[in-house]
């Protein structure tokens, strides 16, 4: 990993769904699975139009993805915080 991971952050593997904004048609044409990847650590959302504290994250993506203007296929991308929700660990 390039940095220290952020405490509190989604871990490495955690599992992950992507979401759509409620208030408009994107970021990306689908909700979706992947998987929070290590090949970097979460970093410091700094968009003007970020949440105070919000991370992006690295996410591997299970199938290839198109965002909200129809580009793509995409297989990864750095998803902010506020578009992932987090899948509960299987049960063994």
């Amino acid at each position: 990993m390039s940095q220290a991971w952020p405490t509190g952050a989604l871990t490495p593997g955690s599992r992950v769904t992507v979401l759509r904004d409620q208030d408009w048609d994107g970021p990306w044409q689908v909700e979706f699975v992947g998987t929070i990847d290590a090949m970097g650590a979460p970093e410091p959302n700094e968009h003007a139009q970020s949440l105070g504290g919000e991370l992006r994250y690295w996410v591997v993506f299970d199938a290839p993805q198109y965002d909200c203007n129809g580009a793509g296929p995409y297989r990864k991308a750095q998803i902010w915080g506020r578009y992932l929700r987090a899948d509960p660990e299987p049960e063994a």
